[in-house]
């Protein structure tokens, strides 16, 4: 059989680091191919260059036997080659046939569309109206309207990235047959995802990357989780143990939280009560978009809310500044990690000041200690294995991966009392998720009260004390990790209290 897609020797260098360096791999007509590697290994580079994103600095590709040498993604979408990315590209104020008429170099008139999306969307089991603004759609919805727009064009060779992150379990396993009805059709996948049992239950083969390079190909079905994950990593790595102690007074008390988003497609928080002690890890899952960025602003101080709604060890708090929280040791981690965690063009000296300089005091008589946040800086690389070349390297220069290493590592080295985290192991290879983990596990132990917010349902089972969910803006009741399964908690995350959810 003719490969439908071969690579052979790409190269790509950036000042300072090779992010591919002589791969080769092929991908059959139909195959489900995963790439896999830990962050920095060069995955994201190498979908860019298939999908004419970057160009090669040497080496050849070639799609259906013919050279295949893309200078930007419309021509590879011309040949064939479609990509969902992880972040998705929609305009909020516009409706699913406005949008993806967008993306089309040849649009047909808006009637014709509105039936094709409706046609490929019933044919794939993928509901989705036409006419709907993509605000009022929840993140599933909107992963549709992707991945409508790439069938629109009847791809050869689809690439997805991360697919599954925010997607709830019942989402993953229609996204999972839409996936295997186009492999049986003959359409290609290229499947990049962190989510290693997935990688088993879904690819036929995987290409593994290690600093740039090929380092092994294999069946994923014929090698466990663990062994992948320490074949993407070259050595073996410590899995997260949650002690079992007693928590102590409560730390974080919320008190009919209630928050009117600033978003016009954002969710209003109502009336959310719950408590944290020391030494707990409470889990906060859900689907994106029912008030997680509002819960986190209300947390950090960026929107300000009555005073009695945040408490901290007694003393009421919702009033209070961003700096004025982290001085008494409430600190935070948002989800966005290029302009809200990170200022993009400032090296990581720079952002270990920004949010350090108040409890490492790195200022001085109104002078600033940069040796002294240059030091912090690379205690947080040195400690959170952050692959970058040094500590004046910009935010931006980091895989996304490295980036959350190092804004999670930056907010625990600070030794929170608090600590509120959104979606703290999101794009990151499994050891590195593994590492992150324990820190925050270990941060609870040290006497933290923490709070996870995640979509990722197994890390909140791994980690949590208690999980509630946030649903369109409510809260359900926290309940025990230990009384509840991956059901139970999808079940919660579609709108049923914890409560009525079988025990």
């Amino acid at each position: 059989m003719t490969a439908l897609l071969t690579v052979k020797g790409l190269t790509k260098a950036y000042p300072g680091v090779v992010a591919n360096d002589d791969v080769s791999f092929e991908v059959q007509p139909g195959e489900v191919h995963a790439l896999l590697g830990e962050n920095g290994a060069g995955k994201s580079t190498l979908v860019k260059m298939i999908y004419g994103l970057v160009r090669p600095d040497s080496g050849s590709m070639t799609l259906s036997g013919a050279n295949y040498q893309p200078a930007e993604p419309r021509a590879a979408r011309a040949a064939g080659v479609a990509m969902v990315f992880q972040h998705f590209s929609l305009f909020d104020a516009l409706t699913v046939a406005e949008n993806i008429t967008l993306g089309m170099e040849n649009a047909p008139s808006r009637s014709e569309l509105s039936q094709r999306i409706t046609d490929v969307s019933k044919a794939y089991r993928l509901p989705l109206d036409p006419n709907r603004i993509i605000g009022d759609l929840s993140v599933g919805e909107r992963q549709r309207v992707e991945i409508i727009r790439c069938l629109l064009q009847n791809p050869k060779l689809l690439i997805m990235d991360e697919p599954t992150s925010v997607l709830t379990p019942q989402e993953v396993d229609i996204l999972f047959d839409t996936l295997q009805r186009l492999s049986s059709e003959g359409t290609a996948i290229l499947y990049i995802s962190h989510k290693l049992e997935e990688i088993r239950t879904l690819c036929h083969h995987a290409t593994i990357l290690r600093h740039g390079k090929v380092v092994d190909i294999c069946v994923p079905a014929e090698q466990t989780a663990r062994r992948l994950a320490e074949m993407m990593v070259g050595s073996s790595f410590h899995t997260p143990a949650k002690k079992n102690l007693h928590p102590g007074p409560v730390v974080l008390e919320l008190d009919g939280l209630s928050v009117v988003s600033k978003n016009p497609f954002g969710t209003t928080l109502k009336d959310i009560n719950l408590t944290v002690r020391a030494g707990e890890v409470l889990g906060i899952g859900g689907v994106a978009g029912n008030g997680q960025d509002e819960f986190l602003l209300a947390l950090s101080g960026e929107v300000a809310v009555p005073a009695a709604m945040v408490k901290v060890n007694g003393a009421e708090i919702g009033k209070l500044t961003p700096n004025e929280r982290r001085k008494i040791g409430v600190l935070t981690a948002p989800e966005e990690r290029l302009g809200h965690a990170a200022a993009p063009d400032m090296s990581l000296t720079e952002n270990a000041m920004l949010t350090g300089n108040i409890r490492q005091h790195f200022s001085n008589g109104g002078f600033l200690r940069w040796n002294d946040a240059r030091g912090f800086a690379r205690a947080i690389i040195e400690r959170f294995d952050v692959r970058t070349p040094g500590t004046e390297n910009s935010a931006r220069s980091l895989s996304g991966g490295n980036l959350q290493k190092f804004v999670i590592g930056r907010e625990i080295l600070q030794n929170p009392k608090v600590l509120v985290v959104n979606q703290p192991t999101w794009g990151v290879d499994a050891a590195a998720a593994a590492a992150i983990r324990q820190a925050l596990m270990t941060l609870a132990e040290e006497g933290a009260a923490v709070v996870v917010v995640s979509q990722d349902l197994d890390e909140l089972l791994e980690i949590s004390d208690r999980l509630a969910v946030l649903n369109e803006g409510r809260l359900t009741h926290p309940r025990e990790t230990t009384d509840l399964s991956m059901e139970d908690i999808g079940l919660m995350m579609g709108g049923m209290e914890a409560e009525n959810v079988p025990a």
